[in-house]
């Protein structure tokens, strides 16, 4: 069976004061690169976001990069050709998508890519309103 994890689960499960935290961590714990997969740009996403957290949370940008080396341990990552990049956003330009929702139209590219069976992802609102093919797929940890 192929997962695939939004950047939303990668956060939580390296944020043990996140309240997601638990159940995010399990499905990465238990992540393999046959089994478990996200998409390239949630590295980046991962490493932002670690590196910024606010409250005092924020980690180190050199910690940041070694949880983005842990994430690349576990997970197999998909990339987007050009070509798929731009018909991913024509798509999203046909639906009237704007603004950041292009983000969450990336990684369900990559996560079809993958051929997932199960997408895990804490924004089910945002994935569903993309990809309304793939609603029964689009689960919360």
């Amino acid at each position: 069976m192929k997962v695939f994890l939004d950047t939303s689960v990668l956060i939580a499960a390296s944020d043990v004061a996140d309240a997601r935290h638990a159940r995010s961590f399990s499905l990465l714990a238990t992540a393999q690169p046959a089994t478990t997969a996200c998409g390239v740009h949630s590295l980046a996403e991962a490493y932002s976001v670690l590196s910024r957290l606010p409250g005092g949370k924020a980690r180190r940008p050199e910690y940041a990069s070694f949880l983005v080396d842990q994430i690349l341990t576990r997970l197999a990552v998909y990339s987007l050709s050009p070509e798929e990049y731009s018909e991913t956003i024509r798509k999203a330009a046909s639906k009237s998508l704007a603004g950041g929702i292009i983000f969450d139209a990336l990684l369900l590219a990559c996560a079809r890519k993958s051929q997932a069976e199960s997408i895990y992802t804490w924004n089910e609102k945002h994935f569903r309103m993309v990809a309304p093919d793939l609603a029964d797929r689009i689960l919360t940890p």
